[in-house]
């Protein structure tokens, strides 16, 4: 019993402490001990202990109140960024993107159900909340979220859906069965519109980005303002820069079939 007891702890202190890490985000760049506890279920002593590791380990310090991560922890991500050819083949492709719409340009992934950015261009900030690689949003409010969960298995979906749709900001889609028709709709006429339900004055077109054997692998998205005296709608503007985020989206796909 012993023997396997051992591997089920350190497999159990391995996902705190990566608990620990992934609860630092932009919106929470500097926390004290309680609020790291309270965001990770974690009891105040288990999170200190954590945390303490981290410091000792370079990955987490401290001014004796307050945590914050240092720059130790892109070591963690380096390794998939190094040696993953999307990342770095997409980079230039959304910056050429980005240049020939005039719009900020980005390219993300499904964890979960969150959508992990790998790489982005941006023109001007037009978000409160920064983004860079390793941002996470929820998949159901983001126009590349709906394009990879309408890709997604029937299961798979069906974890996304049953764990509850909320809109972030009162507007477009609030509850399951909407987004479920939004996502058959989407992998049908093959791109996502979010309209200011991530967040108010901001809404995005995006596409997925297909593998040699058709598979999806991420997708791509193009980020737009929207202010009072905005002409047009939403799909009036993702109809401008659609044609262009396909295009891109298809180069990335010729580009991956071409490094096998």
């Amino acid at each position: 019993m012993s023997e396997q007891a051992a591997p089920t702890a350190s497999v159990q202190s391995l996902a705190r402490g990566l608990a620990v890490i992934s609860s630092f985000d932009a919106e929470h760049a500097s926390m004290t001990l309680s609020e790291v506890a309270a965001r990770t279920n974690l009891s105040r002593a288990t999170a200190r202990r954590f945390l303490l590791t981290l410091v000792d380990l370079g990955y987490v310090r401290t001014d004796g109140k307050h945590f914050e991560l240092t720059s130790k922890v892109l070591q963690l991500g380096y390794a998939y960024l190094s040696s993953a050819t999307l990342p770095q083949l997409i980079e230039p492709v959304l910056e050429e993107l980005s240049a020939a719409v005039h719009e900020s340009a980005s390219a993300s992934i499904l964890d979960g159900s969150d959508i992990v950015y790998i790489a982005r261009v941006h023109t001007r900030s037009i978000m409160r909340v920064g983004i860079s690689v390793g941002t996470r949003f929820p998949a159901a409010n983001t126009s590349m979220g709906r394009v990879l969960l309408a890709h997604q298995p029937a299961e798979i979906q069906q974890e996304v859906l049953s764990a509850g749709v909320r809109s972030m900001t009162g507007l477009g889609i609030g509850d399951a069965a909407a987004l479920r028709e939004e996502l058959e709709k989407i992998r049908a006429q093959g791109y996502a519109v979010v309209d200011q339900e991530l967040e108010i004055g901001l809404r995005s077109v995006a596409v997925p980005v297909f593998s040699a054997d058709g598979t999806v692998v991420a997708a791509m998205n193009v980020s737009m303002s929207v202010h009072p005296n905005t002409a047009g709608t939403a799909q009036d503007a993702a109809q401008a820069v659609l044609p262009r985020l396909l295009e891109a989206a298809q180069q990335v796909r010729e580009a991956l079939a071409a490094s096998r």
